[in-house]
């Protein structure tokens, strides 16, 4: 996407997230989440490396990349949890292969083996996304989470983990 900056999150972009986390929120197939989390929430939870977002021409936040560490145990030290989110407005356009490059390359260069993200089956562009970048489909988890919100309510809904492995 031409004009596409890819920077780091501050505090002062969390308008623009949490409203871009709100829309996946909106479809039903982003996340488990029902609201996004406040800013220091956000900013306690995800860790510093990676986080990032996209910036369109117009200064316009369009889609960001953050991840967690999946366990506190030393021996889990290099693998991540992610999420990439992109904006209804900007989505289709290449921003959320952007940031995911991005982001990977963040990782291998602070010595992550592994990320990994958890993923609806009904969300095919992200699937395709996973698959183009590299990641692979390693389970089927089924009935992870009772929906009690939005599209989904009521209903029990599976997840593919994909992971990508650091390429040493």
């Amino acid at each position: 996407m031409s004009g596409l900056l890819i920077r780091p999150i501050t505090a002062a972009d969390w308008g623009p997230v949490e409203a871009i986390y709100r829309e996946g929120i909106a479809t039903g197939n982003a996340t488990f989440e029902t609201n996004p989390p406040t800013w220091p929430a956000f900013d306690s939870g995800k860790l510093a490396l990676g986080r990032l977002l996209a910036v369109d021409a117009a200064d316009s936040v369009i889609g960001w990349v953050a991840a967690s560490a999946v366990s506190s145990r030393e021996v889990y030290r290099g693998v991540v949890e992610h999420s990439v989110y992109v904006a209804n407005r900007a989505r289709g356009r290449g921003v959320g292969a952007a940031l995911l490059d991005a982001f990977l390359r963040a990782a291998d260069d602070d010595g992550v083996w592994t990320v990994q993200s958890s993923i609806f089956p009904e969300n095919p562009a992200s699937l395709a996304l996973h698959d183009r970048a590299g990641f692979r489909r390693v389970g089927h988890r089924e009935r992870i989470a009772l929906m009690t919100y939005g599209p989904w309510a009521g209903q029990w809904r599976d997840t593919i983990l994909v992971e990508r492995r650091h390429p040493r």
